[in-house]
């Protein structure tokens, strides 16, 4: 009888642990400042746990270390050097129970620290709900036109107006127009 694939192969498919990934954004709020994914962070007993670093600004240095985790993974300590991205994987062990441990994360030699709590549970009683996306950098339009978009049309048509008739009012109304719908922008902002 000939078995397509090994007898060990055979065996060691038999359990598969899931690999959960949570995304860390760095400098995007200001230098050195870490920002955490808004959702808990889990990770499977048996599977792996990948951070992934997204730096948003100048590239820095970053410290991860965790005192009590121990029991759960054999991950204590590491320094990296993120320029635009990296994943850090934190692979845990098989034979460990359910609980937590907590992951503290340095920037700026020392300046800035985060803590982070990652939950440990048993198979897959969890799982990671739906990607968010990522805000993006630049403001989206959508709806009706902004406000001092159409007061600069206008001030626009005012003084191609005034350059063509030579009528020095059609000018100053449109610098007029053009101040009103500046300043109701600026107040306007919430």
């Amino acid at each position: 009888m000939n078995f397509p694939l090994s007898f060990t192969v055979l065996t060691a498919s038999g359990m598969a642990f899931q690999e959960t990934s949570f995304e860390f954004y760095l400098n995007r709020l200001g230098i050195n400042l870490i920002e955490i994914p808004r959702e808990n962070i889990w990770a499977e007993i048996g599977g792996t746990l990948r951070l992934i670093f997204i730096n948003r600004g100048a590239p820095t240095h970053l410290t991860i270390s965790s005192s009590n985790a121990g029991i759960y993974t054999d991950f204590f300590h590491e320094n990296l050097y993120v320029v635009d991205e990296t994943v850090l994987t934190i692979p845990l062990r098989k034979d460990c129970h359910e609980g937590f441990f907590i992951l503290e994360i340095i920037t700026g030699y020392g300046g800035i620290k985060t803590s982070v709590r990652v939950d440990v549970i048993e198979g897959l009683a969890l799982r990671k709900k739906a990607e968010k996306k990522e805000p993006p950098l630049q403001p989206v339009a959508h709806g009706r036109p902004n406000f001092l978009m159409i007061m600069m049309g206008i001030a626009l048509i005012l003084y191609s107006a005034s350059l063509y008739t030579k009528i020095n009012f059609l000018n100053t109304a449109s610098f007029i127009i053009l101040i009103v719908g500046a300043l109701y922008s600026w107040y306007r902002q919430q």
